[in-house]
Order: structure tokens, then C-alpha cells, then sequence
């Protein structure tokens, strides 16, 4: 490998022909103002980690996400990404025993809404009771059930990363995308589309849907794992990532492992595609349900990436120039040691970076 490949890397466009487009919901800036105003209440992150937690403008995502949905609706989605990025900026860098106690007040949480949180306790329970609190106010009870065992699962599955990171494990393909389908949160993100219907579980855990649901699972992950790498190199966190997963296993080099999550997300596009076309018949009502939710995860797609260009949280304010050349410098190595909670979420903003700093 030659100097230049060693510092720089080439971030495949993957999304060249996924057929549904762009799209932002009207009331993202209004409700983006409401909610970021709501978090940092909380005080949840010290000054300049809340200032590095905004630059990644999780409304956003939620906003191009849920381009269709109602206001209220879109509140309790961009609630939910925050929620998301806070549980993991706060148990990235803690042990195996400390995720576990932040996850099981989290899990109290959600099943108490209404159970005032003690004094003294992580501040986490209290963001999650809020957003469920209000939740359940407007969502479907089809949606509340669905979006309790995927978000449980979810925390557990971070559990299991703190162990690998504890470790220092880095698991094999299969078993990392085992492992990932829950930590990446998608599918109780997927709720959201939901929360105005009522899908019985016949058509949820319906074999053909459950499949496409996997298929846009692992499309939102790949392309994540492709955008976080960088990041996620810099902090020490790369073994939890898809690249570094077939780089230990088949042996490649960064940029063959770009290469080869590039040729399995075609195939699960694909996969997706395919199914598409095989979902079966619940009756005319059902039916345009189940469209409109298909619809909205295979959205999910499109919107994970444009975030992930459009927002800072991986390429700071480069966003659109590496979107446009698919080039970017690697970052350098953060002090692990000393990493912290507003390391973590600086590393974002590559001008936060000490090129001097490196792990031991």
C-alpha cells in the first residue's frame, strides 16, 4: 500500500440507484427548534460536547427520515435520535457493568413513564422517560408494542458491545451483523411510521415483511459503518464497524473492504427490491398501510446517507466536498486513555483534533 492510500480513504456512492429520493418533512425547522431547546435542558453534555452534539443536527436526520409525517409525529422521531446519540455517546466509553446499570434504568424508564426518577440517577432514564411519556400519548398501541421489543433489544445489544469492547473482541462477518442489526436501532425507528396505524402482528411478523425489514437494516448499517469509520478509527472504536470486520477476516486492506461492503450492500438492495414485489394481500385498507410503511423504512435509507453528508458528525464541514469527490483524509489518533465523553463527541469537529495525539 502506497503513502497516499495510507491517508486517504475512497467512501463508495452506494445509493446511486435507490429509487426513493430525497425528501425532508416542512416542519423540520420549526420542531427542530423546539426539540433542541427541550435537550439541552437536560444539561445532559458538558458546553462544549452540547456544542459538537448540535453540529450533528439529529433533527435532521429525523427530518429526512419522516418526510410525510405529521408534527407531532416528527417531534417524537426527532426525540428518539437524540435518544439514540446520547445512550451512545454516554456508553461508548464506559465498562461492561456501568452500560448495564444505564440500560436497565433506561428499560425501567420506558415501562414507568409516568414513575418520577430518583435523585442522583443518569440523567439517560430521564430523557427516555420524557420522550416516551409523550409517545404514547399519540402512538398507536401496535406501534408501542412493536417499539419496545425492538428498542429493548436494542439496549441489550449495546450491553453486548461493551463487552466486545471490553474484550477488545472483533467478531467475524456473520456474527457482527448479528449484533449490529440491533445496536445500529433501526428497527425501532421504524415505529415511527407506524404510530398512526394499527398493524396487527400478523403483517409485521409476517415472513416476507420481517425479511425486507432485515434488508433495509443492514443497507442503513453498511452505509453507516462506511461514513463512521473514519471517526470510529480515530477513537479506537473501530472493531465494532462492518470494515474493520471483513478486513480481519478476508484479510483486505481498507480500501478492499470498502470495496467488498459496497458489492453486499447491491445484493441486499437487491433482496429488497425483489421482495418488494412478493408482499402478499391483507385486504385494500391493510394493503395501503403496509405500502406506505414500506415505503417509509426504504426511505430510511436515502435518509441516513444525505445526513450523514449533511450533518457534521462524521465529516465535520466537509460534508458535501467528500460527498462530491468520495475522498477524505484519515483522521489522526485521539489519546484513548484520556478519551471522555466530550472527546467522543468532538472528535466530529476534525478541527477538534490534535494531529499530535495518539493512542498507546
Amino acid at each position: 500500500m502506497d503513502a497516499h492510500a495510507r491517508t486517504v480513504m475512497y467512501l463508495p456512492d452506494t445509493m446511486t440507484n435507490w429509487p426513493w429520493p430525497r425528501a425532508i418533512n416542512p416542519h423540520f425547522e420549526d420542531v427542530k427548534v423546539e426539540v433542541d431547546a427541550s435537550f439541552r435542558d437536560f444539561k445532559a453534555l458538558s458546553p462544549e460536547s452540547q456544542g459538537a452534539f448540535d453540529k450533528c443536527d439529529f433533527a435532521r436526520l429525523a427530518a429526512l427520515a419522516y418526510p410525510n409525517a405529521p408534527r407531532e409525529h416528527l417531534r417524537i422521531g426527532c426525540e428518539l435520535m437524540n435518544v439514540y446519540f446520547i445512550v451512545d455517546e454516554y456508553t461508548d466509553i464506559e465498562s461492561v457493568t456501568v452500560t448495564k446499570g444505564m440500560v436497565d434504568i433506561v428499560i425501567d424508564a420506558l415501562h414507568n413513564p409516568h414513575k418520577t426518577r430518583p435523585e442522583g440517577e443518569c440523567i439517560l432514564s430521564e430523557i427516555v422517560r420524557q420522550f416516551w411519556a409523550r409517545a404514547v400519548h399519540i402512538a398507536s398501541l401496535a406501534s408501542q408494542h412493536h417499539f419496545l421489543d425492538s428498542f429493548t433489544a436494542y439496549l441489550h445489544a449495546v450491553v453486548v458491545e461493551a463487552v466486545d469492547r471490553e474484550q477488545s473482541h472483533c467478531r467475524s462477518i456473520d456474527d457482527y451483523l448479528k449484533l449490529r442489526r440491533d445496536t445500529c436501532g433501526a428497527k425501532s425507528a421504524f415505529a415511527i411510521y407506524e404510530m398512526g396505524m394499527e398493524l396487527p402482528d400478523e403483517v409485521s411478523y409476517h415472513p416476507v415483511i420481517t425479511e425486507l425489514v432485515e434488508c433495509i437494516v443492514e443497507l442503513i448499517l453498511i452505509d453507516n459503518d462506511m461514513a463512521s469509520y473514519n471517526r470510529e478509527q480515530a477513537t479506537g472504536d473501530e472493531n465494532h464497524n462492518l470494515v474493520t470486520a471483513v478486513m480481519v477476516e478476508l484479510g483486505l486492506d481498507r480500501s478492499g473492504a470498502m470495496a467488498w461492503a459496497t458489492r453486499y450492500h447491491t445484493e441486499v438492495e437487491k433482496r429488497f427490491i425483489d421482495g418488494f414485489t412478493k408482499v402478499p394481500s391483507w385486504g385494500p385498507s391493510t394493503d395501503i398501510l403496509v405500502k406506505e410503511y414500506l415505503d417509509g423504512i426504504a426511505t430510511w435509507t436515502r435518509a441516513n446517507t444525505c445526513w450523514s453528508y449533511e450533518a457534521q458528525r462524521y465529516f465535520g464541514t466537509r460534508g458535501p466536498e467528500i460527498q462530491q469527490t468520495r475522498l477524505l483524509s484519515l483522521l489522526p489518533k485521539v489519546n484513548c486513555k484520556a478519551a471522555s465523553a466530550t472527546v467522543k463527541v468532538n472528535v466530529a469537529d476534525l478541527s477538534k483534533i490534535d494531529a499530535t495525539v495518539h493512542c498507546e
